[in-house]
């Protein structure tokens, strides 16, 4: 970088990157836990297996799901080509099986219907391949911290809310309730339209520190306080009921 205006515009947009984190409590987003709302997945996927078999009173109907836990800006670590290939030809089941143990891959199915699919392969390959976990343990962490977001205020808020709409802010005080203040800054929510219906929420994605893949033990609580705050994106959306 032989351009000294050029080297210092770099300069200044790290000096003013590192003003914003140390304003933000030094906090840094390094993982992304997506957690989706499995009946406004399915209204537009009603042909998957995971969506033609939910009924009202399966787990998935008034719980959170897993989508995924993303390490930022890299995915396919260490992956070959064909395999890269083969993933994002979207047959998932044609990817090679995951390695669990028994009592990881019962709960994976429960919180992670998408398995029906193979999700938890394509998962692997493209997002957990990044983290220098084993298998067996990205998903025993993924499934422990979507259980820590099912026991809190938010799952509550969104289960008594089934065909009603929520606002950002609700939301964000839900998390600020379960997992300390500014928790729901580190929070973005995405919404689908169903049909020609409402906007429904299909997804919240929530940032996490670097220690949801070194510290086995970290709570949801302190790995979101450890990241950086983002945008909420989608406002306001309806908290869709399972069925189409």
């Amino acid at each position: 970088m032989s351009n000294p205006f050029l080297r210092m515009a770099v300069f200044l947009i790290a000096i003013a990157a590192g003003v914003a984190e140390a304003e933000d409590g030094g906090g840094k987003t390094r993982l992304i836990l997506a957690a989706s709302w499995q009946p406004a997945f399915c209204e537009t996927n009603q042909r998957k297996p995971e969506c033609s078999t939910q009924t009202k009173d399966r787990f998935d109907a008034t719980n959170f799901s897993l989508h995924g836990l993303w390490s930022m800006r890299k995915d396919y670590c260490d992956v070959s080509g064909s395999l890269r290939t083969a993933d994002k030809n979207g047959d998932w089941r044609k990817l090679p099986e995951v390695e669990l143990s028994t009592a990881t891959r019962a709960a994976l199915e429960k919180i992670m219907p998408g398995t029906q699919s193979g999700l938890e392969r394509h998962e692997w390959i493209k997002h957990g391949s990044c983290t220098k976990m084993s298998a067996d343990d990205y998903f025993a962490t993924s499934v422990r911290l979507i259980d820590e977001l099912n026991a809190s205020a938010v799952r509550d808020l969104f289960a008594a809310s089934i065909g009603k709409a929520l606002t950002a802010e609700a939301i964000k005080a839900a998390f600020d309730e379960s997992f300390g203040p500014g928790a729901g800054d580190r929070v973005k929510m995405s919404c689908r339209r169903a049909g020609k219906g409402d906007r429904v929420i299909s997804e919240l994605t929530i940032g996490l520190s670097q220690d949801a893949t070194s510290d086995d033990e970290a709570s949801l609580r302190d790995l979101i306080q450890g990241a950086g705050r983002t945008s909420f994106g989608c406002d306001e959306g309806v908290v869709d009921a399972a069925g189409f």
